[in-house]
């Protein structure tokens, strides 16, 4: 969704269906919900009330699906004290919805609804996605005219791989040594026959 990108997309690939999927739009979120956990958290220090956001970070950015045991008391609690975290949290989990919907035109009804709801919410992290999601809601609704059958997660699943891989690479002097560091890790890659060339 950066803007540098998406112009870069559109001038060497234009025919291409530019595709937002959930992997972009559930890290928003989440992180919509942690900064107004964390504001909350801030607000209420001191009060037997802030008891309640302990130890739950986790817990909020994880789908209710994954959420068991005490952890899942301790977010209803959480939801029931209509604490703002709760809220923030209800409409992470009801965005959820809209990438069930099989047709373009109820997705984009979704989402409409959904913004008017977030921009309601008074929670500015919230309020700040649902800008953004009105912002890109073409590129949101390819994922349906694409039958979600594109995904950018295995881009990004080989984006965090080279990530690490460069990180580790730090003490090499040359290019060529991190490429075969990542030929190494990526594996099913060809690998050069010597890894240095000998005078």
């Amino acid at each position: 969704m950066w803007k540098p990108y998406l112009n870069v997309i559109a001038r060497q690939v234009g025919h291409a269906l530019h595709v937002l999927d959930r992997f972009h739009i559930a890290l928003h979120l989440n992180q919509a919900v942690d900064q107004v956990r964390r504001a909350e958290t801030g607000r209420l220090r001191g009060q037997p009330r802030a008891q309640r956001l302990k130890k739950m970070r986790w817990q909020l950015l994880r789908r209710s699906s994954r959420v068991r045991g005490q952890a899942k008391s301790k977010l209803h609690q959480i939801v029931r004290s209509k604490l703002a975290t709760g809220r923030a949290w209800i409409l992470k989990e009801a965005f959820q919805h809209f990438w069930t919907y099989r047709s373009t035109r109820c997705a984009a009804a979704f989402l409409q609804c959904w913004c008017r709801r977030a921009g309601r919410s008074r929670l500015e992290p919230m309020q700040k996605v649902a800008r953004m999601l009105r912002r890109h809601e073409e590129l949101l609704l390819n994922w349906f005219r694409a039958k979600g059958e594109l995904s950018s997660g295995v881009v990004e699943g080989l984006n965090n791989k080279v990530r690490v891989v460069t990180k580790r690479s730090y003490g090499f002097r040359t290019y060529r040594a991190l490429e075969v560091a990542l030929y190494h890790t990526l594996g099913q890659l060809p690998e050069p026959e010597l890894t240095h060339k000998f005078r």
